[in-house]
């Protein structure tokens, strides 16, 4: 599928013009395969596939569809590190910095309300930091439609798994209507996962370039034969 054809899905043309811009005008499989499962449509959904196969580029496409038109509604793009969170508010301020909608990143450096918040409607937010909104009741996340976590799997980590798990299930307790969107290269029980998000699921093994797998030794790589 061209990424012209997602004009017919209600994708607005500053989305299809950014991948455009990066030389990028077809859907790759994965991203084929969440039109079909429905991701346009509200479904709850799993995405498990290699690094740099276009993830976010999935969620880019949803949160053009959820902003347009400008109706109140808004999203939040959760991530588990301060550096990947200054990563991809970098990269969505590049796809908005021409239209109305307005992106947000906060880190959660302090425990606090951050009521500001509610002005935007892209938010890029660490884990900790929708913890602390969440029970600081902030008025606006009755406006939250969408919610995408990026490196879903930290749920298996011993450390910070069960924050995250809390963190989505009250969520889908107080936002009775919200998408969850997971994004994960490397989970191992995607089953189980999809299924407790009452969502979909969709694995590809497609990856831009070609994975070569081999053993360094003494200055000299010997790849695999397969």
């Amino acid at each position: 599928m061209e990424f012209r054809d997602l004009k017919q899905y209600g994708i607005p043309d500053y989305i299809i013009d950014y991948f455009h811009k990066k030389n990028i005008t077809k859907l790759n499989p994965a991203q084929e395969k969440a039109l079909n499962q429905g991701i346009l449509e509200g479904n709850n959904m799993l995405v498990c596939t290699p690094t740099g196969s276009g993830k976010t580029a999935i969620a880019t496409i949803l949160i053009g569809k959820i902003l347009e038109p400008k109706n109140g509604s808004k999203v939040v793009y959760l991530v588990p590190l301060k550096a990947l969170a200054n990563e991809k508010f970098k990269e969505y301020k590049e796809v908005f910095k021409d239209t109305k909608y307005r992106v947000a990143l906060s880190l959660g450096d302090m425990d606090s309300d951050s009521d500001w918040l509610g002005n935007y409607d892209l938010m890029i937010l660490t884990v900790e930091k929708m913890d602390s909104l969440i029970r600081h009741h902030c008025p606006w996340l009755q406006y939250v439609s969408t919610v995408i976590v990026d490196e879903i799997h930290l749920l298996n980590d011993i450390s910070r798994g069960p924050t995250l798990e809390v963190l989505i299930t009250i969520l889908r307790q107080i936002l009775k209507q919200v998408q969850i969107i997971g994004l994960s290269a490397t989970i191992g029980n995607p089953k189980e996962l999809v299924e407790w998000l009452d969502g979909k699921l969709v694995i590809d093994d497609w990856r831009p370039v070609k994975l070569y797998k081999g053993v360094y030794l003494q200055g000299t790589v010997e790849f695999d034969q397969d």
